[in-house]
């Protein structure tokens, strides 16, 4: 098997036109991504920030995200550094609601579980 084995979830069409696979690093990368889009979050965990990310591509973004898919059902697990000066609590719980949105609206599978865990806070840097 040459290439690197990727799981994948298949993904049901009313039109019956054929099957629509997702492999589950799309699923990461749209988790990351819509992660990065609250205000407060500075990086994925064992990513770049955002202006490194966007030179890079976005295939970075899938970095501190973990998925699992079971029978349609996803459960995400996201690593974050956050800005310093923002509440964790409510940072955290837009991060939760903009992933399970992200991914249940791009992809139609239906999300259980998106789990945080904070491994730092950037401070500002001095002047």
């Amino acid at each position: 098997m040459g290439k690197e084995e990727r799981n994948t979830y298949t993904i049901k069409t009313e039109e019956n036109l054929g099957e629509v696979k997702i492999a589950d690093e799309v699923v990461a990368v749209i988790a990351g991504l819509a992660a990065m889009e609250v205000d407060g979050v500075a990086s994925m965990a064992g990513s770049t920030t955002k202006d490194i990310a966007s030179r890079l591509g976005v295939k970075s973004m899938s970095k501190g995200v973990k998925v699992d898919v079971l029978e349609g059902i996803v459960t995400a697990a996201l690593t974050l550094n956050l800005k310093y000066g923002y509440n964790i609590k409510e940072t955290t719980g837009k991060v939760q609601e903009k992933v399970k949105a992200a991914i249940e609206n791009m992809t139609g599978l239906d999300v259980a579980d998106v789990n945080i865990r904070i491994t730092g806070v950037e401070m500002p840097e001095e002047k």
